[in-house]
């Protein structure tokens, strides 16, 4: 049984450790997201043709 505690009290500290973690991740959602896309479509408009010189 001491070990089950002990296994127990590991396992409340980790959990309540990864609670406060507020570190962005790449994948959420949000408006970060919603930013990235915006400025990734941009850059991927078509351009505009530049004129040969004949």
């Amino acid at each position: 049984m001491a070990t089950r505690t002990k296994t127990n009290r590991f396992l409340k500290g980790m959990i309540e450790e990864a609670a406060t973690l507020d570190t962005p991740m790449p994948w959420a959602r949000g408006a970060r997201r919603q930013a990235m896309i915006a400025r990734r479509n941009q850059t991927t408009a078509p351009k505009k043709e530049l004129a040969r010189a004949s």
